[in-house]
């Protein structure tokens, strides 16, 4: 497949995901075609709009709360699973004291 039909396809499946996001209020439809241009086609621009798309729904049906709530524990986790000690505590005296401590 040439970069210019890939690209073409990609700008397909893009106007696809829009089209059922706005027209057929698809929203788990355009969310599922959304995430396979990003797969598909990473590093395109409808990779890129894609995920601005994907922003936008998860804006739109998801309380703000719960998004906070799912980025904090989204932010342990990732904490937890690299091993960090102390990272993202503050140290008696401030950022300039805080160490961080790393196991690999």
């Amino acid at each position: 497949m040439t970069h210019d039909s890939k690209l073409a396809d990609a700008g397909r499946q893009y106007a696809a995901a829009y089209d059922a996001q706005y027209t057929g209020r698809d929203l788990p439809g355009a969310l599922r075609l959304y995430m396979k241009v990003v797969a598909s086609y990473p590093g395109t621009q409808e990779a890129g709009y894609s995920c601005t798309q994907v922003q936008n729904i998860v804006n739109a049906v998801v309380p703000k709360q719960e998004l906070v709530d799912a980025q904090m524990e989204l932010a342990l986790a990732h904490l937890e699973h690299e091993g960090s000690l102390d990272a993202g505590r503050i140290a008696p005296g401030g950022p300039a004291a805080t160490r961080v401590m790393v196991l690999h």
